[in-house]
């Protein structure tokens, strides 16, 4: 969706507001962020040094062996005057791979390639998390946008985790222009988004293009009645990967205060 100035104005102000004080709500002061050099992890960035000082923005780089890209993650580092972090997780997806290779093959004959793809992604949020309890006030923040996570287009335990997620409801158009309003230049914002695990583009890996997608996700509407059936079928089966893990109501009393409501809302009060 295209944003007019004010709106885009509004809603850059209100995030960032929102980030801080989501942030300090939980006694946050400093963000960790995995820094990929695409547009949502640096938007991210840039909305968390307004919002919280540069001194308190600590970015992650995590290259899986020889990444190609990673000079885009050191440049935006050093642009925005953050802090940062680079470690090499090869030898940690070698020694998972290599234990994964070591289980009885008459229980699991393969490992899915999808395991195998899904591994980094684990690997460097539990590093994110690393580094996070490791620095004081720190809370990791999500950089996933609505229109990857409408479809699937996620690690569960991976990049769906974080403190918050300051662009899950804006669609990947909508994160550029809000870099555009924080100035961001624009090699950082037009980077064609890639899994970087396959080698594939995220368009290669959907079938259809993000424009199809965003229209669809805020207009409703959507030509090919194959491909919307596909979206479709996306978006039903992932939302286990965006929802609470499902507690049993055992209808049994808490008497205790619970500030959230996370559990009398199964269980008896």
């Amino acid at each position: 969706m295209k944003l007019d100035k004010e709106k885009l104005e509004s809603l850059t102000g209100n995030l960032i507001k929102w980030t801080k004080e989501s942030i300090e709500s939980t006694g946050g002061k400093k963000a960790i962020i995995g820094i990929s050099g695409g547009k949502d992890s640096s938007v991210v960035a840039a909305l968390c040094v307004k919002a919280f000082g540069k001194e308190n923005v600590i970015g992650v780089l995590m290259p899986d062996g020889v990444q190609s890209d990673i000079s885009y993650s050191r440049e935006f580092c050093s642009l925005l005057g953050i802090k940062s972090i680079e470690i090499n997780i090869k030898d940690i997806t070698n020694s998972i791979h290599y234990s994964l290779n070591k289980i009885d093959s008459k229980i699991i004959p393969e490992i899915s390639n999808q395991a195998k793809v899904n591994i980094p992604p684990r690997v460097r949020m539990t590093l994110l998390y690393a580094v996070s309890q490791s620095i004081d006030d720190s809370r990791v923040i999500n950089t996933s946008n609505i229109s990857e996570d409408w479809v699937g287009y996620a690690t569960i335990y991976g990049d769906t985790a974080g403190a918050i997620s300051p662009l899950g409801m804006l669609t990947s158009d909508e994160v550029i222009q809000v870099g555009e309003y924080l100035g961001l230049p624009d090699k950082f914002l037009s980077k064609v988004p890639s899994d970087g695990l396959t080698g594939k583009t995220d368009e290669d890996n959907f079938g259809f293009s993000y424009e199809v997608l965003n229209k669809y996700i805020r207009e409703g509407v959507i030509e090919d009645p194959a491909i919307k059936e596909k979206i479709d079928r996306m978006h039903r089966i992932s939302r286990f990967k965006f929802l609470p893990i499902p507690m049993f109501p055992a209808d049994l009393p808490i008497k205790a205060d619970d500030i959230a409501g996370v559990y009398t809302s199964h269980s008896e009060r």
